[in-house]
């Protein structure tokens, strides 16, 4: 039972934050949520850890500020006790360039007290390091290998 209410409270956690509603969001979580995001801080410097309410909704207004608009799908969803797992295939539109992102997400949250304490994503960030640069990373890296001599 208690994995079908976490399994809803996921759900109402992405559509408020999908949507646009961060603090629809926040509410859903702890007030000591601790977030950490795998993904390159040089490019990516509203990711990395998190922690507090505070830190994450400035995070997620850059996110929102970034990108017009955004939607989901969840190819992979498992709820087991305290712990939920998804997997997110994310569609943000770039508010300067009107192009669209595609990446996918595995998110792992942890539940205390009927809200969300902790989360951890793991983002294909080669992948989106390219969409976001609008570069073929892979081309930039091989033309500054160096040369064997």
């Amino acid at each position: 039972m208690v994995e079908h209410l976490n399994r809803q409270r996921v759900l109402n956690l992405l559509d408020s934050f999908y949507s646009g509603d961060i603090e629809g969001a926040l509410a859903r979580l702890s007030d000591d949520i601790d977030y950490i995001a795998a993904a390159p801080i040089d490019i990516l410097p509203h990711l990395g850890h998190r922690r507090g309410k505070a830190e994450i909704r400035k995070m997620w207004q850059t996110v929102h500020a970034r990108y017009s608009s955004m939607r989901y799908e969840l190819p992979y969803f498992v709820a087991e006790g305290d712990k939920v797992a998804v997997l997110i295939r994310a569609f943000f539109r770039k508010s300067g360039s009107d192009r669209v992102v595609q990446f996918d997400i595995a998110v792992f949250y942890t539940f205390r007290d009927g809200v969300i304490a902790q989360i951890r994503e793991v983002i294909d960030s080669f992948d989106l390091v390219q969409q976001v640069l609008e570069r073929d990373v892979a081309a930039v890296l091989a033309e500054t290998k160096p040369s064997k001599g």
